[in-house]
């Protein structure tokens, strides 16, 4: 196995590394770390939950000169939730003399425009709140020597690639561009070509995850009695927190109005909302002033609440690993949670995947003892 030593990595790093409790590189470090600091631009497809943050950042922590007061790198996220992970990421690796800033919106402009005039480092940011920096000329990104961009599919999903396409005409052409990205879509292999220069292709598939706090059940169902199967399962269960995944922003608004109908306090977060809206709805999920949060699988990265007692995937997921994110949103900490999953007859070769990849079946459960007539007779 290689070691943190063999990727080239100093010592102060790998002292703050193990005071992280790790020990050895995963392996999208082993195989990004030694082509980032070659200079390398990198596409790199992984999951979250693979190490990619380090990924990135471990290089570009060993690159900063914090003599020279002056933006040096620039991580762009999709999400407030995800620029807020990284920087906490960057805040636990980073020496005491490296100033380092999240700039996303939410925060009073001016304040992050004070903390800007003191010279960040490294910033890491939401699209639109850099640009809006850019446009007050509280930030510069001309001596930008590194570029990240975060989930490219997620961030090229919620509409930011002509956002994207601004900020990367602002910062130098010469300089070192890294794209992760959860998977590689048209779209991100087109950014891709217009962002970057000879970049090298790394893919890590997802390992072996074990789930054990987390109990999965199956309800087969049929498309149209999805809907009635998911309320008598509410009514029976009463989650206290629940995240309810469906295929398509349409399908996650329209379930969202008829659980508001049916009296449940519930919201949708897809990627149809703006970036405010979606972090209005993501501080009530938290403060458990809605208990049910209807979701597309944009919602499902940087997603972390504590206290998620139940999953639904009212939608099966396309693929293993979003099954896994997905249900992942509970069993957090240490705590159980439940995953209830509905599958119907089309659903049967993405179940197989799933299945093949968690390495156990899911429990079938019967919708006999749910008879939502009887139910509401009472």
């Amino acid at each position: 196995m290689t070691s943190f030593e063999q990727l080239g990595i100093t010592q102060d790093v790998i002292k703050r590394l193990k005071n992280q409790g790790i020990t050895s590189p995963t392996p999208i470090q082993e195989e990004t770390i030694p082509l980032i600091r070659e200079g390398n631009d990198i596409v790199a497809e992984a999951q979250t939950g693979t190490g990619k943050t380090y990924a990135f950042l471990l290089p570009i922590l060993e690159k900063i000169d914090p003599s020279k007061p002056v933006l040096q790198a620039l991580i762009v996220a999709p999400t407030r939730e995800l620029a807020l992970q990284v920087t906490k990421e960057v805040e636990k690796m980073k020496e005491d003399q490296v100033q380092t800033l999240a700039v996303y919106g939410g925060q009073d402009v001016m304040k992050q425009a004070k903390k800007l005039d003191g010279q960040a480092h490294i910033v890491v940011a939401t699209p639109g709140r850099l640009l809006d920096h850019m446009a007050r000329e509280t930030i510069s990104l001309e001596r930008v020597e590194t570029v990240v961009l975060d989930e490219a599919d997620q961030m090229l999903e919620v509409g930011f690639l002509p956002d994207v396409k601004k900020i990367m005409k602002a910062v130098p052409s010469e300089r070192q561009t890294l794209l992760f990205s959860a998977t590689i879509t048209k779209q991100v292999q087109s950014l891709a070509k217009m962002m970057l220069k000879e970049p090298k292709r790394v893919k890590v598939e997802a390992e072996q995850v074990t789930l054990t706090n987390i109990k999965q059940l199956l309800y087969e169902t049929t498309d149209r009695a999805k809907q009635e199967t998911l309320l008598s399962i509410m009514r029976e269960h009463r989650p206290f927190l629940a995240v309810i995944f469906c295929r398509t922003k349409r399908r996650a608004s329209k379930l969202n109005g008829i659980l508001k109908r049916e009296g449940y306090e519930s919201d949708e977060l897809h990627g149809d909302l703006s970036q405010s809206k979606r972090e209005k709805v993501m501080q009530r999920f938290r403060d458990a002033k809605i208990q049910y949060l209807v979701a597309t699988d944009v919602a499902a990265r940087g997603l972390d609440v504590e206290g998620v007692t139940h999953v639904f995937n009212y939608d099966i997921p396309g693929d293993p690993e979003s099954y896994i994110h997905r249900i992942g949103r509970t069993g957090r900490a240490g705590g159980k949670g439940l995953a209830i999953t509905f599958s119907t007859s089309k659903d049967r070769q993405a179940l197989r995947e799933i299945e093949k990849t968690i390495d156990q079946p899911l429990n079938r459960r019967s919708l006999d003892h749910l008879s939502p007539k009887k139910e509401r007779e009472e």
